[in-house]
């Protein structure tokens, strides 16, 4: 009972800003249990002990933050894709799950209601372009603390994203 408590409501938005060369074994594993195999993917992942692990280890390589139900209605709506490449809309979550509309199933989604896996074919990695007007003014090897692009940045990851959709 005592984990259910301390488990954080919600869901992390985690994208890998560095590429792969000269990283370590360790975290290129980490980062491939991620699904963040190249540069500006990203995935959502539930705000757990066991992500956060992850997401720690290879801070050094990708930027993360809690994600809104906004930002997560867009990002299934724009870059959410199905085998084939088709995008993913209304009429084919009516067709194959028991939500409505993209809007319904991303709150459920970002309440830890509902999971990608139930919507057959879609894919967990999200393909984002590189943001528009770059990234922050120190680049791409400082974490945002101070003034880079690594690391934590709590709900500011909403305007990356946004940046990046």
């Amino acid at each position: 009972m005592a984990k259910k408590e301390t488990r954080e409501k919600g869901r992390i938005a985690v994208v890998r800003v560095r590429g792969r060369v000269n990283i370590r074994k360790p975290i290129a594993d980490t980062l491939k249990l991620l699904n963040l195999t190249r540069v500006n993917h990203c995935v959502v992942v539930p705000n757990t002990p066991q992500y956060t692990g992850m997401v720690n280890k290879a801070k050094d390589y990708i930027t993360w933050g809690e994600i809104n139900p906004d930002t997560a209605i867009k990002l299934l709506q724009k870059r959410a894709r199905l085998d084939g490449n088709k995008r993913l809309d209304d009429e084919y979550l009516a067709k194959n799950t028991r939500y409505k509309s993209i809007d319904e199933f991303a709150k459920a989604f970002i309440n830890l209601d509902a999971e990608l896996k139930e919507v057959p074919e879609l894919k967990p990695v999200f393909r984002l372009r590189p943001p528009k007007k770059g990234y922050e003014r120190a680049g791409i090897k400082k974490p945002f603390s101070v003034g880079g692009a690594l690391g934590y940045r709590k709900d500011e990851i909403n305007d990356l994203l946004g940046k990046m959709i």
